[in-house]
């Protein structure tokens, strides 16, 4: 890989940092037509197993007939791709012989000045980095090209790694999500290092559990702060602590799992020590037992008691927490069944915990 100089070492700064820009590239691309003084230049790629095309550019989108000289989708434009040979700058009549004919004196494919050079990237996809001029290019301008290839090809490699372990990210968030769990790190001074995005929507929802001043995490219990202050600072004096469950709120319904961070975590600011993994009810009692009343014809007063079994408690105590007598609540409770087809508790834990409820 050769050494480029101080001016394209400007150029290789801005490729590898271009995957982190909106729009991708954007600085290393228009650098690109700087350096080459190009009224026109492209990064274009798709996987090889797909349709999809990205293409950044700077100057405008390619002329259409060069672009199509590259990414055709016809069979005889994909075997190109190969006849190109990968590392090797091409003139624009190069590649017009590779397809087989020569435009007409009229097109403006014709009147267009090009070089190209092909990259075959890790992970399946195929690069065309290409430089565009209404004058010709001059040789150290091709030369360019074919010292980028190399570098073009890790910024890709680094990009689909990247876009590879964002993929992955957002189809566990959006399990975590489902199951209504979110998680958060945390310092030894209880200060939220890094956060899941369903967290972040726990946070908006509820007043259970907020950030505070200097982002430190602030529960809306007293008692339930000083237990979590206590046990983060217990686990930073010692990363073997075992996991301890916490009780956040009844209604809504959450609770945490606060557990040593196992493994270290590159952060910017004081590093985490603990992970709290959060889970909880999208939805008040309240809410619920409506829903109840929706889904299976409940009386209200039937509603609370069906929750209450369906949290997994006794018979007295739903009676207990919903002002019944316990006779009266087992009366209830053989209507409930009833409407709800359950044959017992166990089963009816089973019937409201499994319906849409858990999606509501």
């Amino acid at each position: 890989m050769r050494v480029l100089s101080i001016g394209e070492g400007d150029l290789l700064t801005a490729l590898y940092e271009g995957m982190f820009e909106q729009p991708m590239w954007h600085g290393s691309i228009a650098a690109l037509a700087a350096q080459t003084e190009s009224s026109q230049a492209a990064l274009i790629f798709r996987p090889i197993d797909g349709d999809e095309i990205m293409e950044f550019a700077h100057g405008g989108d390619l002329d259409k007939p060069v672009r199509d000289l590259l990414i055709a989708r016809s069979d005889k434009a994909a075997s190109l791709t190969g006849e190109m040979r990968e590392g090797r700058v091409y003139m624009l009549e190069e590649l017009k012989e590779l397809r087989g004919h020569l435009d007409s004196p009229s097109s403006p494919v014709r009147r267009f000045f090009m070089r190209s050079v092909r990259i075959s990237g890790s992970g399946g996809v195929e690069a065309w980095l290409t430089i565009g001029h209404h004058k010709d290019f001059k040789a150290a301008d091709g030369a360019l090209l074919a010292n980028l290839v190399p570098h073009v090809r890790i910024a890709l490699r680094s990009f689909i790694a990247l876009e590879r372990e964002r993929f992955h990210s957002s189809v566990a968030s959006t399990a975590f999500g489902r199951m209504n769990f979110g998680w958060l790190t945390l310092d030894a001074r209880c200060q939220i290092v890094d956060v899941s995005p369903n967290m972040e929507q726990l946070f908006q929802r509820t007043g259970i559990l907020r950030r505070g001043r200097y982002n430190r995490l602030m529960p809306a219990s007293p008692s339930v702060d000083r237990e979590i202050s206590a046990l983060v600072k217990e686990i930073a004096n010692n990363p073997h602590h075992p996991p301890k469950a916490i009780h956040l709120s009844r209604d809504p319904w959450m609770d945490m799992l606060l557990a040593p961070a196992q493994k270290p975590v590159i952060s910017g600011g004081a590093p985490p020590v603990a992970i709290a993994y959060v889970s909880g009810d999208r939805q008040s009692q309240a809410d619920r037992c409506d829903q109840l009343v929706d889904l299976f014809g409940l009386l209200p007063s039937e509603a609370r008691l069906a929750w209450q079994l369906a949290q997994g408690t006794s018979i007295a105590e739903a009676a207990s927490m919903t002002g019944l007598s316990e006779e009266t609540a087992r009366n209830y409770s053989k209507k409930i069944y009833a409407k709800t087809g359950a044959r017992g508790q166990p089963e009816l834990v089973r019937i409201i915990l499994t319906s849409v409820l858990a999606i509501a």
